[in-house]
């Protein structure tokens, strides 16, 4: 990339970065970035419902629960898919919901509140701690992770013109940065024979395929866990990547973006 386009900003830059990347199908999939989410109601074993993009919906049932019985949601908040681990985990699991931004661990501790009956949210923790650094002080501790990275997001950066006048390429690579950080944090704190589910709401492969690419490089014992496209008949597809799947919503009725990729950690005896 030349220096100038390094430096570009502004929406004609953010067109131009994600016109190479789709190609044709840009125009289309930013016009419908630019639409209505297609949110699912989800009600299973809670309170009350809670409405949240199908994507996501997707990415946290891709996460296998049989025989877990330590969980962790290392960037939880707001706190929709903590609602689903929560509820689908089996009796004898717990859930460690982490959120280091003290606003938005209040918010997901009302979210847990508002939507978990007891018997569940009494086997719910939430902590405060710095997801790439978690790894200094643990190591092999959960059997089950959910990352769902802070990402690019670009559908809330095209709904708002402050952020969309101060978008450059950088804010794509600094977040792959950032995200390589904890996902090799949540690698190393996962137990042998655990799985782990990176997820984001970026568009962008630097972000999504380029960053587990890097732990498959780093780690010889980190193995991908093919996914189905379709396997919910209520639920949105998804479009297969080298490592995962991606949910674009010009695609599926206006869900997501999300991608999610399900990763083994290999014991060593295998």
């Amino acid at each position: 990339m030349s220096k100038n386009k390094k430096n570009a900003q502004g929406e004609a830059a953010f067109d131009e970065y994600y016109s190479a990347l789709f190609g044709e199908r840009w125009e289309k999939l930013k016009e419908s970035l630019k639409g209505e989410p297609l949110y699912y109601e989800y009600n299973e074993k809670l309170n009350k419902s809670y409405f949240l993009d199908q994507g996501s919906v997707r990415a946290a049932f891709s996460l296998p629960l049989d025989g877990a019985e330590n969980i962790l949601d290392m960037c939880a908040a707001p706190g929709g898919k903590s609602l689903i681990l929560s509820s689908r985990m089996s009796q004898e699991a717990r859930l460690t919901c982490n959120e280091r931004s003290r606003e938005r661990k209040s918010r997901l501790l009302r979210v847990l509140d508002e939507h978990l009956p007891e018997d569940i949210r009494s086997r719910v923790s939430v902590s405060g701690y710095d997801a790439a650094k978690w790894c200094t002080y643990q190591k092999e501790v959960f059997d089950r992770i959910l990352l769902d990275a802070p990402c690019s997001s670009e559908r809330h950066v095209l709904s708002d013109p402050k952020y969309l006048e101060l978008w450059t390429p950088a804010r794509v690579r600094n977040l792959a940065a950032t995200q390589w950080s904890i996902l090799s944090s949540a690698f190393l704190v996962l137990k042998s024979g655990g799985y782990l589910l990176y997820s984001t709401c970026a568009l962008a492969s630097t972000e999504n395929d380029g960053v587990v690419q890097k732990l498959l490089k780093k780690y010889p014992n980190a193995s991908i866990v093919q996914l189905e496209e379709k396997p919910y008949p209520n639920l949105c597809g998804a479009e297969k990547t080298e490592y995962g799947l991606h949910v674009l919503p010009d695609a599926q009725q206006g869900a997501g973006p999300l991608y999610f990729s399900l990763i083994r950690k290999q014991a060593q005896e295998e």
